[in-house]
């Protein structure tokens, strides 16, 4: 197709072809035949619009190209781009391997497979196949989790913030919790425990101050009014130099001498003793339970290394008041999510094997000797990609494990250093434009920029052969100054 009068280009909105006459364009009809008339005509108007736009705003217009190859192949971009799948993979090389905005944990393949069998047929979700009768969903994963933890009963929500709301509300609505006031915490997104008190409908009781607090604070709170008493993990802070906190079995103690149930937030919570992989240990939910906690909750996308999902395991008097609570209905978790974290749950089984099975554990574990191999490899690759203008070198770093766990606790890893070779007051916008053009990759290259350079933390690239093999296809223009 030419445009009017022999031209090629558009300089004006009136040279552009018509929807028709692009649909009629040689390579048209296969698109048309993958994706439907209706949708391709759409997206051309849609170029069109685009293409009048920047036409009428411009001054002197631009001169675009309209060769019938040209508005094809911008066509099929377009439909492209406009059917990708929101939540694209990507290479987390950010140095922080439970990542929140990047989904936490990545599931094992036990998971993805029965996540994948559940999706694709009905399941017995709630329904009994012995009786024939209506059933719990919860039932799915309440034996392992009871069999894991010493619980008598267990029920799962959406997360773990979802399980600390529906405890408050189940338990202490219209009443009182009781909660030291270096508790408090918040998480991501500012959703803070004072927030949460408030949204169960309990009024929220401080005890002690943010550095110290005692037996006798707590003792000395509780009354006919309280209906809970609330111990909170600071897994995403630290409070360190003259601090003092109640141990649970000894809070335990003072709440049940009162009678009222202990319930102990884990945050991110372990079914493992991670000191036994060389890791951090963290709180795991069968010894706060030993201890004589009522009511756990825990995260399921964390160090569990599942689904996202908020545990709650405990005595089977409270968890069936959780059951019945309206909010339970409107928190509960879907099929596939309680496919993915019974296929989890049931790998603590064979704690031999957990290592091999467990995705989140291995990226945990991995030694920094095994990174700095694989910095090593893939630095030509990267520097060859990059051309004269940037330099890099592998390096040895700390990755944290993060999403709240272990904050002040670091990883031994390595990775790639980029620095730009021409240094001076563009180098921040250079770096800047240089991770924009590692995003815009086929699968977008995460890092961070800081001590100007670019930072790739290799902890946790698994595929380092597609990770070099899409190297050449990185538009080094998006880092021009």
């Amino acid at each position: 197709m030419s445009p009017p009068e022999g031209n090629r280009t558009a300089s004006g909105p009136k040279a552009l072809p018509s929807v028709d006459r692009v649909l009629r364009m040689p390579g048209v009809d296969t698109l048309i035949a993958q994706h439907g008339h209706s949708f391709v005509a759409a997206e051309t108007k849609r170029l069109l619009a685009d293409w009048r736009r920047a036409l009428a705003d411009a001054s002197p217009a631009p001169s675009l190209d309209l060769h019938e190859k040209t508005v094809v192949s911008r066509l099929t971009a377009a439909i492209e781009a406009r059917i990708a799948p929101p939540l694209r993979p990507v290479f987390n090389l950010t140095g922080t391997v439970l990542h929140t905005n990047l989904g936490r944990a990545v599931l094992p393949e036990a998971a993805v497979d029965a996540l994948m069998v559940a999706a694709s047929a009905p399941v017995a979700l709630e329904f009994d196949l012995a009786s024939g009768r209506r059933g719990d969903r919860d039932t799915a994963v309440e034996g392992l989790l009871c069999e894991l933890t010493g619980a008598e009963a267990v029920t799962v929500v959406n997360n773990n913030a979802a399980a600390v709301l529906l405890t408050i509300a189940a338990l202490a609505a219209r009443r009182e919790v009781v909660i030291s006031r270096g508790e408090l915490i918040e998480i991501g997104g500012a959703f803070r425990m004072p927030d949460v008190m408030r949204c169960a409908g309990a009024r929220m009781v401080e005890v002690g101050t943010t550095n110290r607090t005692h037996g006798n604070d707590y003792a000395r709170a509780l009354n006919e009014r309280t209906g809970l008493v609330l111990k909170a993990h600071t897994s995403n802070y630290v409070v360190t130099g003259f601090t003092a906190a109640v141990p649970e079995d000894e809070l335990a103690a003072i709440a049940h001498a009162a009678g009222v149930p202990l319930a102990v937030d884990l945050g991110s919570g372990s079914l493992v003793d991670l000191a036994q992989y060389g890791l951090p240990r963290e709180p795991r939910p069968q010894d706060s339970l030993a201890r004589g906690a009522d009511i756990v909750t825990f995260s399921g996308d964390k160090l569990l290394g599942g689904p996202q999902a908020g545990l709650i395991v405990g005595k089977a008097d409270l968890i069936g008041r959780l059951r019945r609570h309206p909010l339970k209905r409107a928190l509960r978790v879907s099929k596939t999510t309680l496919a993915a974290l019974a296929a989890t749950l049931a790998l603590y089984r064979h704690p031999e094997h957990l290592l091999a099975a467990l995705p989140t554990l291995r990226l945990l574990t991995r030694s920094q000797g095994e990174i700095v191999k694989l910095a090593r490899r893939v630095a030509p690759a990267l520097a060859h990609a990059l051309g004269a203008d940037f330099s890099v070198t592998d390096a040895p770093m700390q990755s944290q494990i993060g999403s709240g766990s272990l904050p002040v606790d670091m990883l031994p890893s390595a990775g790639l250093v980029v620095r730009c070779n021409d240094t001076g007051k563009r180098t921040g916008r250079r770096l800047a434009a240089l991770a924009a053009a590692l995003r815009a990759l086929p699968t977008p290259v995460l890092g961070r920029v800081a001590d100007d350079a670019l930072v790739l933390d290799l902890r946790t690239l698994t595929d380092e052969a597609a990770f070099v093999a899409q190297l050449g296809r990185l538009d080094l223009r998006r880092s021009a100054p």
